[in-house]
C-alpha cells in the first residue's frame, strides 16, 4: 500500500537517504527543512505520514508533533520519530507528545517500511470514516475534528493475553488507576471473549508458551466483530522479525522488554485514544445513516426508507408466492388540533399514535410516517382478509382513549381513516400506494374513523 509520506528533517542528506528507500518502496515523498514548513504542509492536506526529526532549530520535533495532535484538521496523521535520541525517557517524551512511534537512527530499513505501511493502513481506515462523518457534520452532527480531539486515552477497558503471571502482573501493576486490565492466558478464550464483549486494546505476549501469538492476532483480524480492536505486542529484543510480520498482519503498536512504565503507558494511551476516535467516527455515521431514513418525531421510518423497501418487499413476496398488504392511515382533522391547540399539541398526538399503533401491529411490519399526518404499514405475509382486522385493531386502539397534549391533562379524541390494499399479480410499489390511497380517500369519504380495502 502506498501513501504521501512527508520527511521534516534540517539536513539533507538525512533526507535523500530516507526519501531513497521510500521511493524504492513506491511511497510518494515529500519533504521539509523545518517545522513550520512541516505543519503548513500537514495542514494543506499534502502527506499521509510524517517522518519527523527531533534535533531541529526554532522548533524541535517534540513542539511539531504536539501542535500537530492538538490541531483537530491535523490530529489524526500519524507521526513517527526519527532521530538519535535512543533513551527511554526521549520516547516517552515524544509519545506523551502525540507520536505514533519512535525509530532510532540509524533506521533499520525494514523496520521503517513496516512501519509506514502499518500507519498507512490504519490511516486509510480512518480517512474513509473521517470522509462520512465530515458529510454528516451538513446535518447538524459533531464535526469529524471536534471528535478528534474530544478522546480520551485513560479510562479504557483491556484484555491482556499473557500466560506468565509475573509478565500479566507487573503490566496489571503499571496500568492499575489507569486503564481497566483483564488477564487471559487462553489465547483460545480470549478470542472469544474479545469477539464477544467490547475492549478498546488486546495486548498480546510473544512468549506465549503453547501457541502462536500472531496467529491468535491473524484470527482477531480476521473477525468482523474484532477488526477494529487495536493489538499491541509484548516482545522481547530477539522477536524483531515477528515484530515486523505483526505489523504486516495488522497489529497497531508494540513495547519491548524490559518494559519502561512511561512507555507503556503512553502507548496504550495513544491506542485507546485512537480507537475510541474510530468509534466515535462509525458512531457519527450510524447515526447520519439513521438521520436519513427515520423520522425524527416519531422514531418511525420515513418515506424515502419505504420507497426503497417496499419494492424489495413486494419482488421477495411476488417471487415466493405470499400475500402481502399495504394500509394507509390519516388521522382525522387533525388540522384543527393544529389550529386550535398549536403545533406543539399537534405533535404531541403524532408521536403519541405511532408509540400506540406500534404496540399494536407486528414488529416485523414496516411501519413508516409518509408525511404529516399520514402513515403506511407494510404486512408481509398478510392477506387482505386478515389485514382488515389488523387495520380495524389499529382504528380501534387510536379510539380507545382520547391522547393527553399537555401536563395540565388536557386531552383530545382522535381516529384514524385507514384504506388497505393487497399485493395483485404486479409488483407495482407505485401502483399498491394508490390502490391503499384511494381506499382511504373512499373511508374519508364515508364520514372517516373507518377501514376501507381496496376492491381490485
Amino acid at each position: 500500500m502506498t501513501a504521501r509520506v512527508l520527511i521534516v528533517d534540517d539536513l539533507l542528506p538525512n533526507i535523500k537517504v530516507l526519501e531513497a528507500r521510500l521511493t524504492a518502496e513506491y511511497f510518494e515523498v515529500i519533504s521539509a527543512m523545518n517545522g513550520a514548513e512541516a505543519i503548513e504542509a500537514c495542514r494543506a492536506g499534502a502527506c499521509d505520514i510524517v517522518l519527523l526529526d527531533v534535533m531541529m532549530p526554532n522548533m524541535d520535533g517534540f513542539e511539531v508533533c504536539r501542535r500537530l495532535k492538538t490541531d483537530p484538521t491535523t490530529a489524526h496523521l500519524p507521526v513517527v520519530m526519527v532521530t538519535a535520541l535512543d533513551q527511554p525517557a526521549d520516547r516517552v517524551r515524544g509519545l506523551t507528545a502525540g507520536a505514533d512511534d519512535f525509530l532510532t537512527k540509524p533506521v533499520d530499513e525494514i523496520a521503517l517500511i513496516a512501519r509506514v505501511r502499518s500507519l498507512t493502513r490504519l490511516k486509510v481506515t480512518l480517512d474513509e470514516l473521517r470522509a462520512r462523518a465530515m458529510t454528516s457534520a451538513n446535518l447538524g452532527l459533531t464535526d469529524a475534528a471536534e471528535l478528534a480531539g474530544a478522546q480520551s486515552g485513560d479510562g479504557g477497558r483491556i484484555l491482556l493475553v499473557d500466560d506468565r503471571a509475573s509478565s500479566s502482573e507487573r503490566i496489571v501493576s503499571v496500568l492499575r488507576g489507569l486503564q481497566d486490565v483483564e488477564v487471559e492466558t487462553s489465547p483460545q478464550s480470549a478470542l472469544f471473549r474479545a469477539a464477544e464483549e467490547d475492549y478498546d486494546l488486546a495486548m498480546v505476549a510473544l512468549s506465549l508458551a503453547n501457541f502462536d501469538p500472531l496467529r491468535l492476532c491473524s484470527q482477531v483480524r480476521s473477525l468482523e466483530r474484532t477488526r477494529g480492536l487495536p493489538l499491541l505486542l509484548l516482545a522481547d529484543m530477539e522477536d524483531r522479525q515477528r515484530i515486523l510480520r505483526g505489523l504486516d498482519l495488522g497489529v497497531n503498536d508494540y513495547v519491548m522488554r524490559p518494559i519502561d512504565r512511561h512507555e507503556l503507558i503512553a502507548r496504550v494511551r495513544t491506542q485507546v485514544r485512537r480507537k475510541r476516535y474510530a468509534d466515535a467516527l462509525r458512531d457519527n455515521v450510524q447515526a447520519a445513516f439513521e438521520l436519513a431514513i427515520v423520522d425524527p418525531l416519531t422514531g418511525l421510518n420515513n418515506r424515502r426508507f419505504l420507497e426503497t423497501h417496499l419494492a424489495a418487499a413486494l419482488d421477495h413476496a411476488a417471487h415466493l408466492g405470499r400475500p402481502l398488504s399495504l394500509m394507509m392511515l390519516d388521522v382525522d382533522h387533525f388540522k384543527s388540533v393544529n389550529d386550535g391547540y398549536g403545533h406543539e399539541a399537534g405533535d404531541v398526538v403524532l408521536r403519541g399514535l405511532a408509540k400506540r399503533i406500534r404496540s399494536v401491529v407486528r414488529s416485523a411490519d414496516l411501519f413508516c410516517r409518509l408525511g404529516g399526518e399520514e402513515f403506511v404499514i407494510v404486512m408481509l405475509d398478510t392477506p387482505l382478509v386478515l389485514a382488515c382486522r389488523i387495520a380495524e385493531r389499529v382504528r380501534c386502539a387510536v379510539e380507545s382513549e382520547p391522547f393527553k397534549i399537555d401536563a395540565s391533562g388536557r386531552a383530545l379524541p382522535i381516529t384514524v381513516s385507514i384504506g388497505l390494499a393487497e399485493r395483485g399479480s404486479e409488483a407495482n410499489p407505485d401502483a399498491l400506494v394508490r390502490r391503499a390511497d384511494k381506499a382511504l380517500y373512499d373511508s374519508k369519504s364515508a364520514g372517516r374513523n373507518r377501514v376501507t380495502a381496496s376492491a381490485a
